[in-house]
């Protein structure tokens, strides 16, 4: 029954062709959502995920990296008594105004770390050396940012809040959740020159660098009890809330939520109107099976057959044509970030809703009375 359920669907070429680019595209368009949406929600936790940090010391209640507060920078030593911490330095991302030569403003986001150990400091670099920012009035930029700097290259000048900075490098593809270019110098400088509001002998952050063979978690709870006023996470937790923050503070996943289920409807309408179409061409065929003996568990069996087939190649194909628009369309300001999770999970969901969708024909072959059929 499989065999002919296969020579079934294969000897109409034009619909198998149909349900299979429906399938396709609802797999390219889950999974290129998906892509998207983790692209898009790594970004807001770059910093953490390559800040060379294994805990992140904050203000209570913090969940976003981008937006901090204000902790005393004396608090530190109390981090550095502890025999498990290697180190610990303060930290500083707040945002701040940077006036262009052509006159124009734009808001960006400064990031300042220790100048001994660099510590949350860029990580890639385009042009230059990320040990530069140690230099005079000496800042890194992006290089995707450029143009919304007035297209500034390494050695031209721009103000930033008021005072001269000098674009010591330009680093490659870290570009944050926002639209706010990072502009990464030293801990002192943001504080001093390049931001406003930030109290003297304040800091956002205290990243922790734990010695090789420390437990993290072990750690973290030493932490809270030596500074039980701020909040304490590991990489990977504070990670996923700064994710978390945009994914439930927007409508990002909403929007990518809603328009991966609208091509998952497509793919379903196109497998089901299908499926249906060809079991009511073919009403005969199956009214002599049924008055054959054919049971209608054999009937259920062939359409699901049909069913699976078409949703497993089409799937098949849909999961490359999304590796290779992947790789055409992906960009660091916009990442395309495929994983075999969200691919497994795309396929099981196509295959189990066309499998469903099989179950709409099989209804009106129920209802088929063979003796009438064959007497028409």
């Amino acid at each position: 029954m499989g065999l002919l359920a296969f020579k079934a669907i294969w000897g109409d070429r034009s619909k198998l062709i149909t349900v299979l680019v429906g399938v396709a595209f609802a797999m390219v368009l889950i999974n290129l959502q998906a892509g998207l949406l983790l692209g898009l929600l790594r970004k807001a936790s770059i910093l953490v995920d390559h800040g060379n940090a294994d805990i992140w010391v904050g203000h209570q209640h913090m969940d976003n990296a981008d937006i901090g507060g204000f902790i005393p920078e004396r608090w530190v030593e109390r981090l550095r008594g502890i025999s498990e911490v290697e180190r610990a330095d303060a930290y500083i991302v707040m945002f701040g105004r940077a006036t262009l030569p052509n006159g124009r403003v734009e808001m960006v986001a400064i990031v300042g770390c220790d100048p001994a150990s660099l510590t949350g400091n860029a990580w890639s670099m385009a042009q230059g050396d990320a040990r530069a920012i140690r230099g005079p009035n000496a800042v890194l930029v992006d290089a995707l940012d450029v143009r919304k700097l007035g297209n500034v290259r390494v050695g031209d000048t721009i103000e930033i809040n008021g005072r001269r900075a000098k674009i010591a490098g330009l680093t490659d593809g870290i570009v944050g959740f926002t639209t706010n270019p990072f502009v990464f110098t030293t801990l002192e400088r943001a504080r001093r020159d390049y931001t406003v509001g930030i109290p003297v002998g304040y800091c956002s952050y205290f990243l922790v660098k734990a010695k090789p063979g420390t437990d993290v978690d072990a750690l973290c709870r030493k932490i809270r009890e030596r500074v039980p006023e701020l909040d304490v996470y590991s990489r990977d937790r504070f990670g996923m809330s700064c994710m978390k923050y945009w994914l439930t503070r927007t409508g990002i996943g909403m929007s990518f939520g809603l328009a991966a289920l609208l091509g998952l409807l497509v793919g379903v309408a196109v497998v089901a109107q299908t499926l249906y179409g060809s079991v009511t061409e073919r009403l005969r065929e199956f009214a002599t099976l049924k008055a054959l003996g054919a049971s209608e568990g054999s009937l259920l069996y062939f359409l699901m057959a049909q069913a699976s087939g078409l949703a497993i190649t089409g799937a098949v194909l849909g999961l490359l044509s999304s590796w290779l628009l992947a790789c055409l369309l992906s960009t660091p300001r916009a990442a395309i970030i495929l994983t075999w999770e969200a691919a497994a999970a795309s396929t099981l969901i196509v295959v189990g809703v066309c499998l469903l969708a099989a179950w709409l024909p099989y209804r009106r072959l129920r209802a088929v009375d063979p003796a009438s059929i064959l007497r028409s």
